[in-house]
Formats: C-alpha cells, sequence, structure tokens
C-alpha cells in the first residue's frame, strides 16, 4: 500500500522510523516525500522535538540525510508510531452520537444481542437531544436531571454532559503502533469495532504542537460489562496505533484545521466484507483546547508530553453476521483512517496475542542512544 506522496507536499510532516543498521529507532522529517534523519544530540527522540520552542524553524535548518522514500519506508515495515517517551491519553464519549452507543452498551452489559432493543429505548428517551448540548452548561444539568428522572442515566451520559471529560491512559510509552503493523484485539472480547480520530501532539508545557491519526481499538463488551474493567478494555498489547506522522503547527496548518477534520474509515475483511464509516470534529461535544486543559495542569504534569486521542464519531450499528447484533471485527480485518490533511493509517486486525510482542521500552531505547552517542 502507498501513501500517496502529495499528501506530505505541504506542510510540516515528522516522525519515526526504524533503523536496521543500529537496530533503533530514528526521528524523520519528510521532504519532497523522502525521509531524512535529523536524531541529533539536540533531537535524540520526537519527545526532544517537541518540546523546542520552534521544532518548525529548527527542522528548515537541518541538512538533508536521507534514508529512503516513503514507499520505501512502507514496504519494508519500517515505519514507526511518531511518538516514544510521551504518555498516550485518550478521551472518550466526547460526541453525542458514540455517547447514546456507550449508554447502550452499559445497560446491555456488553451483550450485543441486546444492543437492538436497549438502543431503540435509548434513542426514543434521548432522541436527537445531546446533539447540540455544551456539556457542563446549564441546559446540559436540566437535561440531566430530566434523564434522571427517566431512569436513564449512565456513567456514560455523566462524562458526556458533565463538566468533566473522560481522560484516561491508552497506552504505554513506547507501546503504540505505527502504520502497517498489527493491531490487536484482547482475545476476551467478541464484540469490538475500531475508533478512527484525531490525536493531538502535546508537550510538557500543555501545548499542542501538531496532530495525528489514530485507531483507539474499542472492545465494546468488556467496558460495556463494567466500568472498573476499562484498563483491561483499553491498555493491551497492540491495541494503539498512530501514525503515519505527525503534521507539526505551521503557516499551513493550525489547531483550527484539527477543530474543521473529517476522517473516513474503512474496513475490508477477509470474507468479502466492507465496512465505511465517518467522523467529523465539527460535532465533538469538547473543544479540543479544553480536553488538553482538563489532562495537563497543576493537577496533573507530564515531563515527557502526551498524545491526546479525542474520541469519534463513529459508532458502528451495521450488521455484519446476526441481524440485530451489529458489527464487530475479524481477524484479518483491514483497517484504514484517512484525512485528506494527515495522511492514511492502515493497520490489520489480529489477537493481541498473536501481535508481535512490545519488547524495545524506554529502557531499551536510552541504551540504544547511549551507544550511538546520541545522550
Amino acid at each position: 500500500m502507498s501513501l500517496a506522496a502529495e499528501t506530505f507536499a505541504s506542510g510540516t510532516f515528522v516522525g519515526r522510523v526504524w533503523l536496521k543498521d543500529v537496530n533503533g529507532p530514528a526521528v524523520v522529517h519528510i521532504r519532497n516525500g523522502v525521509v531524512h534523519d535529523v536524531t541529533s544530540r539536540d533531537v535524540p527522540t520526537m519527545r526532544d522535538l517537541l518540546e523546542m520552542v520552534d521544532p518548525v524553524a529548527w527542522l528548515k535548518v537541518q541538512a538533508d540525510k536521507p534514508l529512503f522514500s516513503i514507499d520505501d519506508a512502507i514496504g519494508n515495515g519500517l515505519l514507526l508510531a511518531p511518538c516514544d517517551l510521551q504518555a498516550v491519553k485518550a478521551c472518550g464519549v466526547t460526541f453525542a452520537r458514540s455517547m447514546i452507543e456507550r449508554v447502550i452498551e452499559e445497560k446491555a452489559a456488553g451483550n450485543p444481542a441486546l444492543a437492538e432493543k436497549m438502543r431503540e429505548r435509548v434513542t426514543a428517551l434521548i432522541g436527537d437531544s445531546l446533539r447540540n448540548l455544551k456539556a457542563g452548561s446549564e441546559e446540559a444539568m436540566r437535561v440531566k436531571a430530566a434523564l434522571i428522572e427517566e431512569g436513564v442515566w449512565s456513567q456514560y451520559l455523566e462524562v458526556g454532559i458533565g463538566p468533566d471529560a473522560e481522560v484516561f491512559s491508552k497506552a504505554q510509552p513506547m507501546s503504540s503502533v505505527g502504520y502497517g503493523a498489527e493491531v490487536g484485539l484482547h482475545p476476551i472480547s467478541k464484540w469490538n469495532n475500531p475508533e478512527p480520530e484525531i490525536v493531538l501532539a502535546v508537550n510538557s508545557k500543555g501545548e499542542v504542537k501538531g496532530a495525528t491519526l489514530g485507531n483507539d481499538v474499542n472492545l465494546r463488551d468488556v467496558e460495556g460489562r463494567s466500568a472498573l474493567l476499562l484498563g483491561k478494555a483499553k491498555d493491551n498489547n497492540a491495541s494503539c496505533s498512530l501514525g503515519p506522522f505527525i503534521r507539526l503547527f505551521d503557516d499551513t496548518y493550525s489547531i483550527d484545521d484539527v477543530r474543521n477534520a473529517d476522517l473516513d474509515l474503512a474496513v475490508v475483511g477477509e470474507d468479502g466484507f466492507k465496512l465505511a464509516g465517518k467522523s467529523s470534529m465539527k460535532e465533538i461535544s469538547r473543544d479540543p483546547l479544553d480536553l488538553v486543559s482538563q489532562t495537563i495542569g497543576k493537577h496533573h504534569q507530564y515531563p515527557d508530553g502526551f498524545l491526546l486521542f479525542m474520541g469519534t464519531l463513529f459508532a458502528p450499528v451495521e450488521d455484519r453476521d446476526h441481524k440485530g447484533q451489529g458489527f464487530t471485527h475479524k481477524i484479518g480485518d483491514v483497517v484504514t483512517i484517512s484525512n485528506a490533511q494527515l495522511g492514511s493509517l492502515e493497520n490489520t486486525v489480529r489477537l493481541s496475542t498473536e501481535c508481535a510482542p512490545w519488547t524495545f521500552g524506554t529502557s531499551a531505547l536510552m541504551r540504544n542512544l547511549a551507544a550511538r552517542g546520541l545522550i
């Protein structure tokens, strides 16, 4: 699969690739469709690049050090998730339409067979009444009171329209996979789906330096059984993909482009099944910068910064095998998430127990960089 070079012709794109000759990663900058190594003592990690006051200006004066074309990087499986030391955080239930699906998951106790009946009941009570609500507003609090009166209040509605956003840890630093890699489903899950999202790259000062694409793989049945299973549902081997690159904010791309971004999703199964979906940031219930401020501040510091998934509008209800049970992944599904300004992120679905184990962690990175004279 080829990433269109024209996608990266304008804008500032950075990422990480695996260098076989040094058995370690490099920080790279895309120039004219070619991957250039910008790893140095100033920037041994992506974390260090994003900590710069003006990383775009720094990149402009770096000498050319071509490694290979984007197509060669893909063909040889060299693209890594474009983050290293950063925490990987996520916000959930940030879109009204998908929020209703989360309520259904909870009310159905993770049982897809009950989902259709619950969907009819919850939709009849809630309908589109939540769509234009501002989370935490007085109007939202009135709706909350009415829903409690009707007996359909949920923890998902609490974080969806209440004052406090859901923020959780999606993955450990360096455990995310990149373009072309396999994403993993925990073997206990039988009802799951991809989640196409925009992901913000935030430094230790809480400054958003750019954005990338992400797939926050969702185990609907596991999380739906109990909120206490959220960690098991979210943080597993290969359960998070990011990439292909981070597009840094510059004079061609800004937070307003993030606010107006549309994402396309395609799922193609080995059984011939095809699913198309969309997610639009225009419908998010909380502003991206509000989600950042609820993640970092005096209440919580991130000295190495973080990547922040912002939630998705996409919640599939189309039946795949059995009427009324909606969509769930099958092993071998190819998931592609696309945005005109960020490119495409493609991954193949496997069980987390069958994906390549995560072995290159922070200690391995530090030893590798030290051996290369970069730290």
